[in-house]
Parts: structure tokens; sequence; C-alpha cells
């Protein structure tokens, strides 16, 4: 009878959120102490990544998730173009040179449990990094903890790297710890939607790196250099309800050529050397954010971006630049927009930004 209740409130959380859910599996997990069928969520993303015909990953296409606990489980199932639907288990050590190189897929879905979590402890410019996704189309990425071993300049990996992909959904994911970033986008990307999601650095930085920064704390990168101009009309993405925490420094994020739409995020990080960047022909709407305890807020860190528009925005307690240049891109889609108001309070509370919802479970903003 406990158990009817349990499914009962957990399809009913679901309607709530906005998203049909599709029959249980036999896979079981942990919920509130008790132990109930894993759920698969139909989910279509919002924000950028509703666009170029929609992001919904691998749910609709299998009921049944392949269920990994190692990396030699994991690498497989991600490798494996017949795998849709990956449900990630504690926590998988990628071991030294073992990135893992996700290229040429389509529809898939790879999300964790309570608790999941992908470490990475090489600091190599060759070996560090978790994942690298390339000419990938319509993947979701959701309740993930990625975890580096801590920035070293050495022009090594990202936790993750988005490369020439397009309608990526990653949601209620944490990146933490990153070598030479957190979670990066380069190569005409596309059509992509970040939510629900934190960055932070909790270990230290190493110093002395080939690269020549003593403190490569830096987040987000979106287009790899100002000679990159095959970029130009890509590089089109949505943050929504994400928090850039305590440890980062720069790059939160740092913008060339794309549409990037910053709406409903928090920033907190005292060590900020600048939270938004605007590069070479960045055109950048930034809505209804909370910067707290921050420098510079908004950088020019050229001339020649496009235009930053800054709209209802709160700022506590921040120095540097606060204002918009011109005027941004009207998104092609239609989001809710908290105040500003409640931003900090949603972001950070109870199913906030972060690996919070525990599973495959639909999220809104």
């Amino acid at each position: 009878m406990k158990k009817q209740i349990l499914m009962t409130f957990i399809g009913m959380t679901a309607l709530v959120l906005g998203c049909k859910k599709s029959n249980t599996t036999s896979d079981e997990l942990a919920v509130n102490n008790a132990v109930v069928p894993a759920t698969e969520a139909l989910c279509n993303a919002r924000g950028w990544a509703s666009q170029g015909g929609g992001t919904s990953g691998g749910s609709g296409t299998t009921t049944t998730p392949t269920v990994v606990t190692n990396y030699d489980q994991f690498k497989a199932a991600v490798l494996s173009t017949t795998v849709k639907l990956i449900e990630v288990r504690g926590t998988i050590t990628v071991p030294s040179l073992g990135r893992i190189d996700f290229k040429d897929q389509s529809g898939k879905t790879i999300y964790g449990v309570a608790g999941a979590r992908l470490l990475s402890n090489d600091q190599t410019k060759t070996g560090s990094g978790i994942m690298y996704m390339r000419r990938c189309t319509d993947v979701v990425i959701r309740n993930l903890i990625f975890e580096g071993p801590g920035a070293y300049d050495v022009d090594g990996q990202d936790n993750l790297t988005i490369d020439e992909c397009t309608r990526i959904w990653i949601d209620h994911c944490e990146f933490r710890d990153g070598v030479d970033g957190n979670l990066d986008f380069k190569n005409k990307a596309n059509f992509i939607s970040v939510s629900w999601t934190k960055f932070n650095y909790l270990k230290p930085p190493r110093a002395g790196g080939s690269g020549g920064s003593n403190d490569h704390r830096y987040t987000n990168l979106i287009g790899s250099s100002d000679g990159a101009t095959a970029d130009r009309n890509t590089l089109n993405i949505t943050f929504a309800r994400c928090w850039w925490a305590p440890g980062c420094v720069e790059r939160m994020p740092r913008v060339r050529f794309g549409k990037i739409h910053l709406v409903n995020n928090y920033f907190n990080s005292p060590v900020a050397n600048y939270c938004i960047g605007a590069g070479l022909e960045a055109n950048i709407l930034v809505e209804a954010n909370v910067f707290e305890n921050v420098d510079e807020p908004i950088r020019f860190i050229a001339n020649n971006f496009t235009a930053v528009t800054q709209r209802n925005n709160i700022f506590t307690n921040t120095t540097g630049n606060t204002a918009g240049s011109g005027t941004a891109f009207t998104p092609p889609y239609t989001l809710s927009v908290l105040s500003a108001s409640s931003v900090k309070s949603t972001v950070t509370g109870s199913g906030g930004a972060g690996a919070t919802i525990g599973g495959n479970a639909c999220s809104t903003f």
C-alpha cells in the first residue's frame, strides 16, 4: 500500500512539472528510504534547446535504462549507438587517459541517480577531462556531478566540452574543479540549454602551468578564439536558473559570436575577477539575475561585441561595471521568468541548481 501511494505521488509530481511519464522499469532505486521502480521522464527542453526541432534525448525511445556502476560499463554505454538511456549509479572514476570521446550520436539521455558522480584525477594536458562530445544531436545530460582534480593551466581539457553539437540540454548537473574549465562550447555548437546547473571550484588551483595562469578557475568558455569565424550564427545558448558559486574566478560565461540568454541565475563567487565576459560579436541578454559579492558583473572584453542588454537584475555588494551596451537579440522562444527577488532562494534551495533531483525527472524554467 505504501508503495502504491509513493508511486502515485511521483506520477502527480511529473504532471505538475508539465511532463509526460512513460512506463516504469524493473530497475529499482531508493526514494525517501523506500524501494520503488525507477521512472523515466519524457521531457522537452525549453530555451535555445527547444529550437531546430527540439531536444528530448533518448527518453522516448526505450522504457529500460542501461544501468552503469563502473567506468568500463559507462564507457561502453556512452559509445554504443544502440543504448539510448543511461542511468549512472555511485562514483565512476575515469582512469588516466580515459577521457570518453562521445561522438556522432543522436537521441540519447545520460542521467544519474542521487549522488552519481563522474570523477577525474588527471591534471595532465593529454589525460585530463571527463567527456568530450562532438557532432552529437538531441542529447540530454541530467543530475550528474562532473568533478575534476582542480584547475591547472596546462592547456588541458574541461570536465565536459561540447564541440559541433546541436540540440543539447544539460539539466540539474554540477560541474566542479575542471582542469582547463568546467563546461565549454565550441566549433558551431548550437541550440543548447543549460538549466538548474551549478558551477564551482572546491579544490585550490595549482600554479605553474605551461599556459601561464596561476589561477585558472575559468568555468565556461563559449567560442574558442576570435579566429573561429565559422561560429557566426551559431553558439546560441540559454543559461537558466544556474549558480556560479564560490571558487569561480572568470568566464561565467565568456562569450564570442553567440546569442546568449542568461536568465534567473545566481552569481556569488567572492574571488571573481569578472562574471559575464562579452567578446567578439557576443550578443548577450542578461535578464533577472542576481549578482552578490562579486567584482565586475559584466565585462566588455573588447569593443567588438554586438550588444549586451542588462534588465531587471539585482546587484548586491558588487564592484565594477553593471551596465549593458546596445540592444541584444529577442529570444525566439518563451519561458517563465522569475522576479529577480526570487532567484537566490529558488536557485540555492532544495531541488535548486545542482544534481538535486535524484534521477531523470522533468524540470521547468
